[in-house]
């Protein structure tokens, strides 16, 4: 998802043909309930943190756990633009908040740029800093019984600040920042997820053999003027770190896609991966017919987990038709977003967890049910 490049453009929230617009974006972008895993060692595979058994996701003990959450955006725009690390608090009542509608998980977007103190980022806000604030605030969710989901939304290649989500992440800073992060979280297996990148939208967001190649290969991709780093390499990256994380992989056209996510899966030493997807009522993927097609093969080998739903009409009808089939398949989703800018894709209207209309009435009410 994206987000808007000034206050002004929050108003706009609610119109952006694109998929996945958020507030203070400046690049192209998209768009029965589990308990938390006990801590314990870290290894990866079986019997070792979250880790893939058949289609499911399971905790160090071989019970079954749904992700069923909340993105808490920010962390991927602030710190670049100089605001900041965090859009709003950060602090143990607004994690609370989030606890209290139930969710197990809060999906954290990543800028490059501010983790690797790069690029003319302010010191304040990159490194150290930013590595500090964003570890106190998963160690904050784990405190209250939530999973994070770190996943890499802003990049850009070079010299580039990442001030917005490119087509695929770049191999200047991709692989180094996740073998970065990993190393950090190597040892949190049971409650931090890795999700390398946002919304791949290779050969100019088309579902082509040429962008699903780009996807898992990286290098010269039609349509992108730098090197790209793939799936494979970001993997890789991850576990040359020694961490053995459940790595989840979005498709391309922006995460929408995955008629070719079986037949291009990256290799992985740990067999702990899970398909991600993203699911907007502008997306090409929209209706059953559809998530029967695409994402029932993927669901019939491996666990798929929306990291983000949500529809621009203010309304609950889209996602609960997108809840209803994940619920059918046993599988886990994320609405976006638990921010306070208005418009019709927030689901609160204040960081104490208040319900934006009907939107994040809707899920509310269906995370209490799925997830008691």
């Amino acid at each position: 998802m994206r987000k808007p490049l000034a206050i002004a453009s929050l108003l706009l929230v609610a119109c952006d043909a694109t998929p996945g617009f958020h507030p203070l974006d400046g690049g192209a972008d998209s768009g029965g309930g589990g308990d938390l895993a006990p801590s314990g060692s870290d290894g990866g595979g079986a019997g070792v943190g979250l880790h893939v058994s058949g289609t499911q996701i399971v905790d160090a003990a071989g019970k079954p756990v749904r992700l069923l959450g909340v993105n808490r955006s920010g962390t991927e725009y602030a710190c670049v633009q100089g605001n900041g690390i965090f859009d709003g608090p950060s602090d143990d009542a607004s994690v609370k908040a989030i606890a209290a509608w139930h969710a197990n998980v809060v999906r954290v977007p990543l800028n490059e740029d501010c983790w690797l103190a790069i690029n003319g980022v302010a010191p304040a806000f990159a490194g150290a800093n930013y590595i500090q604030a964003v570890t106190d605030y998963v160690s904050l969710l784990h405190q209250n019984g939530l999973m994070a989901i770190l996943e890499l939304h802003w990049t850009a290649p070079g010299t580039d600040r990442a001030t917005g989500q490119q087509a695929m992440p770049d191999r200047d800073h991709a692989p180094a920042f996740w073998s970065d992060v990993a190393g950090h979280f190597k040892g949190m297996s049971d409650h931090v997820v890795f999700e390398p990148f946002n919304e791949p939208f290779p050969d100019g967001n088309q579902d082509t053999a040429a962008a699903w190649t780009c996807w898992r290969d990286g290098g010269t991709c039609p349509g992108l003027a730098f090197q790209a780093a793939g799936m494979q390499e970001l993997v890789s990256a991850i576990r040359g770190a020694g961490a053995d994380n459940l790595i989840m992989l979005g498709g391309v056209e922006y995460s929408n896609s995955l008629s070719e996510w079986l037949t291009h899966v990256p290799s992985d030493p740990r067999n702990n991966l899970a398909a991600a997807w993203h699911l907007y009522n502008f997306n090409t993927c929209q209706d059953a017919a559809c998530f029967d097609g695409q994402a029932g093969p993927v669901a019939a080998q491996y666990p798929v987990v929306a990291t983000e739903i949500g529809e621009d009409d203010c309304a609950g009808t889209f996602i609960t038709s997108v809840m209803a089939w994940l619920d059918g398949h046993g599988d886990s989703y994320l609405g976006w977003t638990w921010d306070a800018w208005g418009g019709c894709l927030v689901l609160v209207t204040d960081y104490a967890g208040t319900p934006a209309g009907t939107y994040g009435q809707t899920y509310k009410a269906h995370l209490l049910v799925e997830n008691p």
